[in-house]
């Protein structure tokens, strides 16, 4: 859809600027004292002053993040693309406004559906309430052409399921949980627990550390069961299972004894 329409308003610049030589060249005056200059700087001046200020808010408005935060969706070419997981390194303003929002050219390591690994760039318009939440480090979904992995959309999609069942895939990939806790967490009666103990066995894979927490989970009817539950967790989220800290658990009632606990990626 934008290559439509920047190869279109190309092709009208050319025609008009087309027209306007072609009338200036055979320009024949209406009387011998009419000024020569007059078969150019006429009414068909125009033409070309048009042609090319459309061509530049054309090119403007189809910009990289320009489309995708108009429509609030992803652009066609990205739309039905993979979805993979991306963490920012770096971000920076591109200088370039809309409705004094700016847009951010976004630095990304991306982790592809099936565990491939690249780098890649994004650029995006942010409010200026949510900027503060983008850092170093957070994980966001994003859109990735396998053809083209240099190049990557925030996803615009609202599936947090789709989203949630990549991350899913990627953590038991790097070995930080199992299919049967993601299973616990998809079925799972959804409670309150608050910490009551915090080991650190000094494990570490991929920069994430192990730890091991003693919890005392409520059940729907208010009583209450202690265990413990091993997670790998980034050093940003360590502070969110501190001791007296509450934390959402899942456990099947059948099996009290594993107990998945749910912390936000990016916590």
């Amino acid at each position: 859809m934008i290559r439509t329409l920047r190869t279109a308003a190309l092709a009208g610049a050319a025609l008009a600027i087309a027209f306007y030589l072609w009338h200036g060249l055979t320009y024949e005056p209406t009387s011998r004292y009419e000024p020569a200059a007059m078969a150019w700087l006429n009414g068909f001046l125009a033409l070309p002053i048009i042609a090319s200020t459309l061509v530049i808010m054309v090119f403007a408005f189809t910009g990289a993040g320009i489309v995708t935060a108009l429509t609030g969706r992803n652009t066609g070419e990205f739309r039905d693309a993979p979805l993979g997981l991306g963490t920012v390194r770096s971000f920076t303003p591109t200088g370039v406004t809309l409705n004094d929002q700016p847009q951010i050219r976004i630095e990304f390591g991306v982790e592809g559906a099936q565990g491939e690994r690249f780098e890649a760039t994004a650029k995006t318009v942010v409010p200026l309430t949510e900027l503060a939440l983008l850092a170093p480090g957070v994980v966001l979904p994003v859109r990735y052409r396998p053809d083209r992995p240099g190049i990557v959309e925030l996803d615009l999609s609202g599936d947090a399921a789709a989203a949630q069942r990549v991350m899913n895939e990627s953590l038991i990939r790097k070995g930080f949980t199992t299919r049967a806790k993601v299973d616990i967490a998809a079925r799972g009666i959804a409670a309150q627990a608050v910490v009551q103990s915090l080991t650190v066995p000094g494990e570490i894979r991929d920069g994430y550390s192990k730890v091991a927490v003693g919890l005392v989970v409520t059940r729907p009817d208010g009583s209450t069961f202690a265990t413990c539950s091993e997670k790998f967790l980034p050093p940003t989220a360590i502070g969110n299972v501190q001791v007296g800290r509450i934390v959402t658990a899942h456990y099947l009632p059948e099996n009290e004894k594993e107990v998945v606990l749910s912390i936000p990626v990016n916590a």
